[in-house]
């Protein structure tokens, strides 16, 4: 079970959040604050810690950015996933150096909300969401080459991982490449996972350029 913490002075949206998250039968709401300083509180006195907090940035009294510094020095077993409506290089980048693992925008679907958050706890992995990869990908792509690992000769993918993977590159979310492949979401989702680890990469969009890079799909 997924224990979780939301953080956002919105009453709207934490109640969206949570409506969506206590359908899960692996995840369960176990707080919710109205700002940092509250969620700090909340696991300084509680003897149920959370594995994960999602939170906003901006917040009164202690936003997400501070939020997170101090989880990571005080609460280091405890992760922080920072959902936002801000886009910006610099907020993702600012969030990551603070100690978040994963940083999504609020308009994600439900499908890949809920993916993120078993991917970095189930696996202790970062995530960025899949239109922030993408764009940062595009400019990775017109950037100057870099160095990446070309041994797509030893990949040993199935015929069925290559087709996800080309559905991932085309922006398409868990749930509607399990639509067009007649299959479920959860199996995509460990297509997906498979595809991470046998490619070395760490997110979606380094894992689309391993692929391009080496040829897997055009």
């Amino acid at each position: 079970m997924i224990k979780i913490l939301l953080a956002d002075d919105h009453n709207i949206v934490r109640n969206g959040i949570k409506s969506l998250l206590d359908k899960e039968a692996d995840m369960k709401i176990l707080a919710e604050a109205i700002d940092g300083q509250q969620a700090l509180d909340l696991l300084q006195n509680s003897k149920e810690l959370p594995d994960v907090i999602l939170t906003d940035v901006n917040m009164p009294v202690m936003n997400g950015m501070e939020l997170a510094a101090k989880i990571k020095e005080q609460f280091p077993t405890v992760k922080i996933i920072v959902l936002s409506m801000l886009d910006h290089e610099r907020y993702i980048s600012q969030a990551f150096k603070a100690g978040a693992s994963g940083y999504i925008l609020k308009n994600v679907s439900a499908d890949e909300l809920t993916f993120s958050i078993r991917h970095i706890c189930n696996y202790n992995e970062r995530y960025l969401c899949s239109e922030l990869a993408l764009r940062m990908l595009d400019k990775m792509i017109v950037s100057p080459e870099v160095n990446v690992p070309e041994n797509s000769e030893n990949l040993d993918l199935s015929k069925r991982e290559i087709e996800v993977l080309s559905l991932i590159a085309q922006g398409l979310t868990n749930q509607e490449i399990a639509d067009k492949l007649f299959t479920s979401k959860r199996t995509v989702e460990g297509h997906r996972q498979n595809l991470i680890e046998k490619t070395g990469t760490r997110n979606t969009a380094s894992l689309i350029r391993f692929a391009i890079v080496n040829n897997i799909i055009r």
